[in-house]
């Protein structure tokens, strides 16, 4: 299967009313904003979107309004994190319905699968819809850990055509191309290694602060692919505080409080998620506004 992606990704956050009621114009809104800096594609109702907070039918109007409204301007791909394979192939065919032009699936939520379980389930989803799918392999978040050797055995699926790679290890974007060659489009998950993915063999960033600094993000980007490495470097250090923001267990509120604090969007999460409070919300605050008073020139 021949896909093109390629570039800065965001997993986009969805947006919520005080209510928790989900929020589509605003969802609309953002993402206009940051199609406008840039963006090369976007990924709905990842983590960052809390993808596990909504029913099947909320995923489903927030998928139909996304495509709509972007009108193939850039490629909608969705996130698929559900408890069961069965539950992940039906809201595979619900997606693919909906317009999307890919999909990013995780491991079953919650049962911590082994290797046969683990590559099963990408398999049945990949067999349940013709969509091209991004691997998304996040170890430590969600305890399951697909190896080099595992994608090389997955190949020989032709809808498995890219790897979100967040295992945290850079090595393993060397490992998988060793393993797999250029079979995978390989895109790194981690903000604050996005510069060290990039320089090993990496053509797209899956993002999460993107959300919240949207030009600056694609300045790091555009750097990188110039070959601009000393510029780069200087603008990396900049952001990386804020990209370690990404890897933290309430990355979701960090990076919405981000977007609230830059004007780009609300820091209401469903809950269990709840607004930050006290020395960790001064903590977080201290973090963005240094970086908004000190952002590098565009």
């Amino acid at each position: 299967m021949s896909v093109h992606w390629h570039g800065v990704y965001p997993a986009a956050t969805t947006q919520f009313r005080a209510d928790e009621s989900i929020d589509i114009e605003a969802t609309l809104r953002h993402l206009d904003i940051m199609i406008e800096s840039g963006i090369h594609g976007v990924i709905m109702l990842g983590t960052v979107g809390e993808n596990m907070s909504q029913s099947i039918e909320e995923k489903t109007q927030v998928l139909e309004a996304a495509v709509q409204h972007v009108r193939g301007r850039i490629p909608v791909l969705t996130g698929i994190a559900e408890t069961t394979t069965r539950e992940a192939c039906r809201f595979a065919q619900a997606a693919e319905r909906a317009g999307v032009d890919g999909l990013m699936v995780l491991p079953a939520m919650v049962y911590k699968a082994d290797p046969r379980e683990t590559m099963e389930h990408f398999r049945a989803v990949a067999k349940s819809t013709p969509l091209p799918i991004m691997v998304y392999n996040n170890p430590p978040a969600y305890s399951v850990d697909i190896t080099p050797p595992m994608f090389a055995e997955l190949a020989d699926q032709p809808t498995l055509v890219a790897i979100k790679e967040s295992s945290e290890n850079p090595r393993r974007i060397t490992d998988i191309i060793n393993a797999c060659g250029d079979r995978y489009i390989l895109f790194c998950g981690v903000d604050d290694l996005v510069m060290e993915g990039v320089i090993l063999g990496a053509v797209g960033w899956v993002s999460g602060l993107v959300n919240a600094f949207p030009r600056e993000n694609r300045l790091l980007w555009d750097l990188m692919l110039a070959g601009n490495w000393d510029r780069a470097r200087e603008v990396y250090r900049w952001y990386t505080p804020l990209l370690h923001l990404d890897v933290h267990t309430k990355l979701v509120q960090y990076i919405k409080l981000a977007m609230a604090e830059t004007g780009l969007g609300s820091e209401i999460t469903r809950s269990p998620r709840l607004p930050l409070v006290g020395a960790e919300r001064d903590a977080v605050l201290s973090v963005i506004r240094k970086a908004i008073a000190t952002r590098p020139a565009l």
